[in-house]
């Protein structure tokens, strides 16, 4: 368990802005075991999001109000990480060639594109939730939509071959497979307890249909994955959930 606690306060400090009292030392191990905690950190991220929401309803605020509260609040307690790399792919995919597309990706400058793509995740994000029925409903579309989102990320690491050979991604590395079996297997669960067995399942599918499709468009344009490309892939993943979540729940 001690490990376990260890691992879960890792994937929190890559993937979030949430202090979380760390001493030791984060080496390349300790970065790969730790992804198999990313699905509870999602979890972490989903409980928060329903208390947001929950606030928000005992301050009566309107449904759609509360809603772009809880996406504000998670991207805070992020730093807006993912959001930043979707931005940086919807803008660089428009590149002539795989070295222009690279280029513009490196820009921290944002272009029409970038700033499209944020405008429509926050706006899906937030619609599909103000659609839902009650807290409850809420919580269990975060929570499907939070974990899976994150699992996907260790099996493109796994599986799917790098752009570059420098950059956040490639200092990562991919993962074990022990932890990226982990991820999904928790992410699976998670689902199913926020969806049902069938809701859960067919979830999951979406999830890993969009995560490969987003991998498979990054290999033909860019000759793999980045970091940013990652980013995009949790966003597109997100924000599919919570869209079934809200046709399953509503």
């Amino acid at each position: 368990m001690r490990a376990w606690g260890d691992d879960f306060r890792v994937a929190a400090i890559l993937l979030t802005r949430v202090p979380m009292g760390y001493h030791g030392e984060i080496d390349d191990a300790a970065t790969g075991r730790s992804m198999r905690c990313y699905p509870l950190v999602g979890a972490a991220l989903a409980a928060f999001g329903a208390g947001v929401y929950w606030l928000a309803g005992w301050l009566v605020l309107p449904v759609l109000v509360s809603a772009l509260l809880v996406v504000a609040a998670i991207v805070i307690a992020t730093g807006a990480f993912h959001e930043d790399g979707l931005a940086d792919v919807a803008d660089g995919l428009g590149g002539f060639s795989r070295e222009r597309r690279l280029e513009i990706m490196r820009d921290s400058r944002c272009g029409a594109y970038g700033v499209i793509a944020l405008i429509l995740s926050i706006g899906l994000r937030a619609a599909a939730l103000a659609a839902l029925p009650s807290l409850a409903s809420v919580f269990a579309a975060l929570l499907a939509a939070h974990a899976l989102s994150r699992s996907a990320l260790p099996l493109i690491m796994l599986t799917q071959p790098l752009a570059r050979s420098d950059g956040l991604a490639a200092r990562t590395g991919a993962p074990p497979a022990a932890s990226v079996a982990w991820a999904l297997g928790l992410a699976g669960v998670l689902a199913i307890l926020a969806l049902g067995l069938a809701g859960g399942a067919m979830a999951a599918v979406l999830a890993l249909m969009i995560s490969l499709g987003v991998a498979r468009l990054a290999g033909a344009r860019l000759g793999g994955y980045t970091g940013d490309v990652l980013g995009a892939i949790q966003q597109n993943v997100e924000i599919a959930v919570l869209i079934f979540a809200a046709a399953l729940l509503a």
